[in-house]
């Protein structure tokens, strides 16, 4: 009977090297069962409640494979990471060297390490490593390797390699490769290969055999795939979708609910191949997730990135729709989860590409890659459809600057003393200079200015307006430097004839792009102030700033438009005086029971072990399956809050039938590894995040289910989550209290506190800190949290999501101190930043970390995901997708600690030791007379006057 260690070794070495949502976008949801995905035409819809957004980019191999060895799939095959990714099998093993001792003067056969695999009590112990994910249906894989024995042995023993296959109902088979007779004094090669018919959950390779007592010696393992296998699977840019350009028909491609064909150029039809002479259909499509698909179970690896590339264009009833690349798995347990590669649109024009990136936590026992996305009726072509490992993408080296002249406004003739010199209208419009006698424009953003003069009471009025874009511009080409970043500062003001508010925009007209600097709600009854930032990030040909908004007809007026370049170094250095005096307390440590004549000069050391400021991350379900992420989160965060896994579409995508199990996971992965996590979020204003079954009820069916949803989520998980965001983004949506009023929004407060009066209930939205929305400003924020007050909605706390572009320090601490008024707690739930140049994003970090720690009404901030494709903004991750840490997330690390107190010195004469430090956890190291040394810890809490603690030695 064999007896087998449970589970496998599947995590990777870890990674040394340092490399983070624009508002999610509501997760679709799949009702109905799965459809079986070999070219099934059922037309149950099935797709699932959960799917991950991806972003971009790769980093190293997890293994620098010889040139000789490309084709191996076995990790550490020489030791030279030690047993890394090997395990002794119900015995010991490690690793002999001349570097760190050999066995009894036994050398290596390959002039470097060995293994050695003893106290072995049974012949089937030795050394193993699973192969999961690594091995190809249909491929033959030649197995060598070089092996010895050692001990007590009279004869010549066997050794073998053998594979232990978990089948997909967890039966279990062994397969032996090769056996090969060896002896004490010399280095035999084992060589054999296998092939197999059906792909196995888990596979693991091994080599056992020699009897009880004696010692197993491995060198040099090796299990590759032939060189002629097109099939084989390499850690290269080898596609792993075979047949991937069609080039012998439609073999190995299947119809997912709907039949294929392949088109050749020349026959039927004018639609031309993108590239080369053919290009496949999927035709008698019924439902949207129809379309092309592939198996490619067993050519994809967990913890490697894959970059998805596809051809496509549709034609049939619609000329242009959405084209998605989706991946299908199903874990060994058989959860199954459907992961968003790519989307764009598609037209029946003109061929386009379709491009995105995976990446699998778990281990997969079937994956099955596919495309979908158009209505019904409407096919999809496809001239090609490549999956191969994603290609390191290069760090882009940092920003330089020199000679910025920061606070200088790039505006000429901002204060209109020249008339209208330097301005020039937008269309057909017509512009004047007018004068305000009753307001004087006072310099809004004078503290970040090289100036402090009023602009004056001159402003640019703009009148025959026909368009919405009409207004005063001016050019600035030349004027921008690249990955700058700069403020936007004005006062605006609509003319007569305005039926309700107007936006009115800063915009930047950069060659072909447009970009946003800035926007403001406006009526006609006074001045308003607008806010702004944007940053350039390649060099343009030509740039026109012009303001633009009102609705053709209504008059527009601008005063004291401003564009500077943001100074963050002198920021940063005014925001560590501030964090001085909001994060630090003075801390005096006594030690009473000693003379004090004693200890005088007696040495102490200060160490702060944690900083108690929440600090967390979002997580997603299968995040906790990568154990470098793992890692990562374990070490650097003390907070948590789910993706998705908690909200109503995910815990009951159909009526009736709830799902908590990804949620429950979770939870309990969070109390096992000690953090706190909060409830995102109990409902969803925004009507395209409701599931269709909620949103097709009457206002009584409402009613009753969200009642339900209440009782069911509170009533499960009472006491467990710190925080709820109760109805996330009601400045931005308003199903509910469209079906149901305007008290439905405090109902949904006042119940949630009856049923679990422990969790804190937050407010939660976006785009409130960066002025760049008119509709959620912090003045309206404010009057709604008053206005649900009023109605007895418990409010406890502010959430800002602070999913933010080209962020502003100033601007971020405006409508902090605007929101503070309330004397709520504010948290950023969701902070995101998004550049390419990681060293750009790591700056955009720093900015809003030091200004929320630096706030004293701020309370926490939670980063929506720091892993590369785990994120929902590209560009916004601290580490890349295997497990080095970026700049991004080097610049994170660095603060978090810099925020952190220590200190040495000598206990003064009055048997004191004082100091200034961080709100957390310390230890205090004392050197008594006659040098002993004595520990204890301890916490510093927030409060204005001096912490007394006393040290029992």
């Amino acid at each position: 009977m064999r007896r087998w260690l449970s589970g496998f070794c599947l995590s990777g070495p870890k990674r040394r090297s340092v490399r983070t949502h624009d508002r999610p976008d509501p997760t679709e949801t799949r009702g109905g069962s799965m459809v079986e995905p070999q070219g099934s035409n059922s037309t149950a819809d099935p797709q699932s409640s959960s799917r991950i957004s991806n972003g971009s980019q790769r980093m190293e191999m997890v293994v620098d494979l010889q040139a000789s060895q490309q084709k191996n799939i076995i990790l550490n095959h020489e030791f030279s990471e030690g047993l890394n990714y090997w395990h002794p099998n119900c015995c010991h093993g490690y690793v002999a060297s001349e570097g760190c001792g050999l066995l009894d003067g036994v050398r290596a056969n390959s002039g470097g390490n060995y293994a050695v695999v003893t106290q072995r009590t049974e012949s089937w112990q030795g050394l193993e490593q699973d192969i999961t994910g690594k091995i190809t249906l249909g491929v033959r894989y030649n197995v060598s390797a070089y092996v010895r024995a050692y001990g007590d042995l009279q004869e010549p023993c066997g050794v073998q390699a053998t594979l232990k296959l978990e089948n997909q109902d967890s039966s279990i088979n062994y397969l032996l490769v090769e056996r090969v007779l060896v002896a004490k004094d010399r280095w035999e090669k084992l060589e054999g290969s296998f092939s197999l018919t059906s792909m196995p959950k888990h596979a693991v390779f091994y080599l056992e055999g020699p009897p009880p007592g004696v010692d197993l010696l491995i060198d040099s393992v090796t299990v590759s795939c032939e060189e002629k296998s097109p099939r084989c699977v390499t850690n290269g840019d080898e596609t792993i979708s075979w047949n991937p350009h069609f080039d012998t028909g439609i073999h190995n491609w299947s119809g997912r609910g709907c039949k294929i064909h392949r088109h050749e150029f020349g026959g039927d039809g004018n639609i031309r191949p993108f590239s080369g002479n053919f290009f496949v259909s999927a035709t008698e499509r019924t439902q949207s997730w129809n379309g092309i698909q592939q198996e490619i179970t067993g050519r994809v690896q967990r913890k490697l990135a894959y970059e998805v590339t596809s051809v496509v264009r549709i034609s049939g009833s619609a000329s242009s729709a959405d084209v998605r690349a989706t991946l299908w798995v199903q874990a060994p347990n058989g959860r199954e989860q459907y992961i968003g590669i790519a989307k764009l649109q598609a037209s029946d024009k003109e061929w386009v590409q379709l491009q995105g990136k995976f990446l699998l936590n778990g281990a997969a026992s079937k994956a099955i890659i596919f495309l979908e996305g158009p209505p019904p009726g409407t096919d999809i072509l496809v001239d090609s459809f490549v999956v191969k490992h994603a290609a390191e993408v290069r760090s882009s080296p940092p920003p330089h600057f020199e000679n910025i002249l920061y606070g200088v406004n790039i505006i000429k003739n901002s204060t209109l003393n020249d008339g209208l010199n330097g301005w020039s209208p937008l269309g057909s419009c017509t512009l004047r200079v007018s004068t305000d006698p009753y307001y004087l424009f006072p310099s809004i953003a004078s503290n970040s200015l090289g100036h402090d003069q009023p602009l004056g009471n001159c402003y640019i009025l703009t009148v025959n307006r026909t368009e919405t874009w009409m207004g005063p511009s001016q050019t600035i080409t030349g004027k921008l430097k690249l990955h700058l970043t700069y403020r936007v500062a004005a006062w605006v003001r609509v003319g007569s004839g305005a039926t309700g508010p107007q936006n009115v925009n800063v915009a930047l007209a950069v060659d072909n792009q447009w970009i946003n600097g800035g926007q403001v709600e406006a009526n006609t009854d006074r001045w308003y102030e607008l806010k702004g930032s944007f940053r350039i990030e390649k060099q343009p040909s030509k740039v026109v700033v012009y303001v633009q908004g009102p609705s053709p007809g209504v008059d527009l007026m601008v005063g004291g438009l401003q564009i500077f370049p943001v100074d963050r170094k002198a920021r940063v250095k005014y925001l560590k005086e501030k964090t001085e005096k909001v994060r630090k307390r003075d801390v005096v440590l006594k030690l009473p029971g000693f003379d004090s004549a004693s200890l005088h000069g007696a040495p102490i050391k200060i160490r702060q072990t944690q900083n108690s400021f929440p600090f967390g991350s979002c997580i997603n379900r299968s995040n906790i399956e990568n154990e470098e992420f793992v890692d990562f989160f374990v070490k650097n965060f003390n907070w948590a809050v789910f993706g998705n896994e908690l909200k109503w579409y995910h815990t009951e995508p159909q009526q009736g039938k709830l799902n908590y199990k990804d949620a429950d996971e979770m939870l309990d992965f969070c109390q096992r590894h000690g953090k706190e996590t909060r409830g995102h979020c109990i409902f969803w204003e925004v009507e395209d995040a409701v599931q269709p079954w909620v949103r097709s009820l009457n206002s009584h069916e409402l009613m009753i289910a969200i009642q339900k949803r209440l009782k069911s989520l509170l009533s499960r998980y009472k006491g467990k989550f710190r925080h709820y965001d109760v109805n996330n983004e009601m400045l931005h949506g308003s199903f509910y209290q469209d079906k149901l009023g305007e008290d439905i929004r405090a109902y949904m407060f006042r119940e949630s506190h009856q049923l679990d009066p422990s969790a804190i209930l937050f407010v939660n939205d976006y785009n409130v800190e960066d002025g760049c929305d008119p509709k959620s400003t912090p003045e309206m924020y404010i009057h709604q949290i008053l206005d649900l007050q009023e109605r007895g909605a418990p409010v406890g706390g502010i959430g800002i999501q602070a999913h933010i572009s080209h962020p502003v320090g100033e601007i971020i601490c405006d409508a902090l101190d605007k929101l503070a008024i309330l004397g709520l707690p504010i948290w950023f739930t969701e902070l995101d930043v998004s550049a390419v140049n990681e060293h750009v994003r790591a700056d955009d970090l720093e900015v809003v970390l030091r200004e929320a720690y630096a706030h004293p009404a701020v309370e926490g901030v939670m980063l929506w995901g720091f892993w590369e494709l785990f994120t929902f903004r590209d560009n916004s991750h601290l580490v890349d997708a295997e497990g080095s840490i970026n700049e991004a997330g080097k610049r994170y690390l660095a603060l978090k600690q810099e925020w952190l107190s220590h200190t040495d010195g000598h206990i003064n004469a009055y048997g004191e030791f004082k100091f200034r430090g961080y709100h957390g956890t310390y230890t205090v190291e004392i050197t008594t007379p006659p040098g002993k040394k004595i520990s204890q810890s301890f916490v510093v809490d927030s409060g204005d006057s001096p912490l007394v603690l006393i040290v029992n030695l």
